[in-house]
């Protein structure tokens, strides 16, 4: 599953998408205090690679945004 799509979005749409990805990377950021709160270390490590996957995408939205802006 790691092919990839073609997708025409409005600067609003992806802002949304960015919004809404922080929201659920600030999940996993709780989520990985509070495993290492209790000392699950399998669950610490599946919320870090989560939380970073989903910094990347981030980035690679915003960076299209601040393309646009040029």
């Amino acid at each position: 599953m790691s092919g990839n799509i073609k997708l025409s979005l409005s600067e609003d749409e992806v802002e949304m998408l960015i919004d809404a990805l922080e929201m659920d990377h600030d999940g996993y950021e709780d989520s990985i205090k509070e495993a290492r709160g209790n000392m699950r270390r399998d669950e610490v490590k599946a919320y870090t690679e989560a939380a970073e996957r989903i910094a990347a995408l981030m980035e690679k939205l915003k960076a299209l945004i601040d393309r646009e802006d040029d």
